[in-house]
């Protein structure tokens, strides 16, 4: 992988977000319907903040305990907003910056996900599974081939 190459090579481009006024149930929605484990908190495509799958079951975890509580939990998701549990103070990169400004964000605050911001507006996330994905999707060469095969 180009390390150089702009963030946007890799970025996750087609998103799913909420608002910070939409319920948990919306979000739970999204987490059980996509296989995703962030949700950018969007207002008028500005980024407000982002609620991680982490976050969610967090949340959940003291919740469940019989099933006479799934009536609760789910009064409890309708009734709760994005904004109580979404993390705030978000770093955010440019599109145009190098993959290189995304690898140290993530080394050096542990993140698993930074929204792409340009102008000001949401365009993308790039997520370490993103950066995962692009590592796995280059072609190896092929003396490379021969020696791993060879071990």
């Amino acid at each position: 992988m180009n390390v150089l190459a702009p963030i946007s090579t890799i970025m996750t481009a087609k998103l799913h977000t909420v608002n910070p006024d939409d319920s948990l149930m919306q979000v739970k929605e999204i987490f059980d319907q996509h296989k995703i484990h962030h949700i950018p908190v969007v207002r008028y495509k500005h980024i407000e903040g982002i609620v991680s799958k982490t976050d969610f079951l967090h949340f959940l975890r003291g919740f469940k305990s019989n099933e006479m509580d799934k009536f609760i939990d789910e009064t409890r998701l309708r009734s709760w907003k994005a904004e109580k549990i979404m993390t705030k103070g978000l770093a955010k990169v440019e599109s145009s910056d190098p993959i290189r400004t995304a690898l140290e964000v993530f080394l050096v605050n542990r993140f698993h996900a930074i929204p792409v911001v340009d102008n000001d507006e949401l365009v993308g996330i790039i997520t370490t599974f993103d950066v995962i994905k692009a590592i796995e999707d280059e072609p190896i060469p092929l003396e490379n081939y021969k020696k791993a095969k060879a071990v």
